[in-house]
């Protein structure tokens, strides 16, 4: 069995990690080669500029804006999707009522049917979840402030999405909808899968769910929980900011840049400015929070394995 064995090793290695480098660690490599030049995207020329994309970067009151939002994403949107998504699947899971004849711990009644209303967003293109969204947030025609006047609130008419205040978190109230649905499905298989007697031995003993979610469930999901809130972190700094923050806002990215993240400022200088040097910068910038972020996660969330 020993025989052959590294070769074999190397010889199923070998592809997946050369498309990995040539996909993911190259243009890394390529993008921190080109914020060091004056590159505009457009022309083959350029030239060295050395750190003058750097220091243009940190004097760009716009790029620390848009750092600003992008963390706020990052430190929020995981809490609270998690949060929420974690609740939802303990009640789907344990939160049902004792049925005679029946086991201690069940879950609601209908649950299948509540994973399947959580998971629906997760079918929608994140676009078409914008667009919808993008139509609701509307002042004058949108169905919120419709719903607002029709229980009398006419003098509640939010401007939405055009309140440098309040548009921030209307967008992250839409990420929030849009993905946890996605967590309480993942959080529901690990909880399905640790065993009914640990939950009875504990309700035998006394505890509450409360008791019982932060002694039991949480501690044995710790791995998942961990995992999807570096997955979530990366979501927030990355694709589906963007793309809510692209198509739902007015600028994009406004009003006044109270919406601008970080990937979409990059997209901007990269399309919009052609200035593709200092995208790359900003990108450079946007890889190292978001390797920051992932660390973090994983340092602050080591603890002892726990098995069942």
């Amino acid at each position: 069995m020993q025989h052959g064995k590294y070769r074999f090793i190397v010889g199923f290695l070998a592809v997946p990690l050369g498309l990995y480098a040539l996909f993911v660690v190259w243009p890394f490599i390529q993008s921190i080669y080109y914020s060091f030049t004056d590159w505009t995207g457009l022309s083959p020329d350029f030239v060295m500029v050395g750190f003058d994309n750097y220091t243009r970067m940190f004097h760009d009151d716009i790029f620390w804006k848009s750092l600003q939002h992008s963390l706020l994403f990052a430190v929020l949107l995981p809490v609270v999707t998690i949060g929420l998504a974690l609740f939802l699947a303990f009640m789907i899971n344990v939160g049902g009522r004792h049925r005679r004849g029946g086991p201690v711990v069940t879950g609601v009644r209908g649950s299948s049917f509540y994973k399947i209303v959580y998971f629906f967003p997760q079918v929608l293109s994140i676009a078409i979840v914008a667009l919808l969204f993008a139509f609701a947030y509307n002042p004058d025609s949108g169905a919120i402030n419709a719903v607002l006047r029709g229980i009398g609130l006419d003098g509640v008419q939010p401007l939405w999405l055009g309140d440098p205040n309040l548009a921030l978190w209307c967008v992250m109230a839409v990420l929030v909808w849009s993905t946890t649905g996605f967590f309480v499905v993942l959080f529901s298989a690990g909880m399905a899968s640790i065993p009914a007697e640990l939950y009875e031995a504990a309700l035998l003993d006394g505890a509450g769910r409360f008791t019982t979610f932060f002694r039991i469930t949480l501690p044995l999901l710790w791995d998942t929980v961990q995992s999807g809130w570096v997955y979530m972190g990366i979501l927030a700094l990355g694709a589906e900011s963007f793309a809510v923050v692209q198509i739902m806002t007015t600028g994009p990215g406004g009003p006044d840049y109270s919406t601008t993240v970080l990937v979409l400022y990059v997209y901007q200088k990269a399309f919009r400015d052609g200035q593709a040097a200092y995208a790359t910068t900003i990108g450079v910038a946007l890889l190292v929070v978001t390797l920051a972020f992932a660390a973090i996660v994983m340092r602050l969330g080591r603890r002892e394995r726990l098995e069942f």
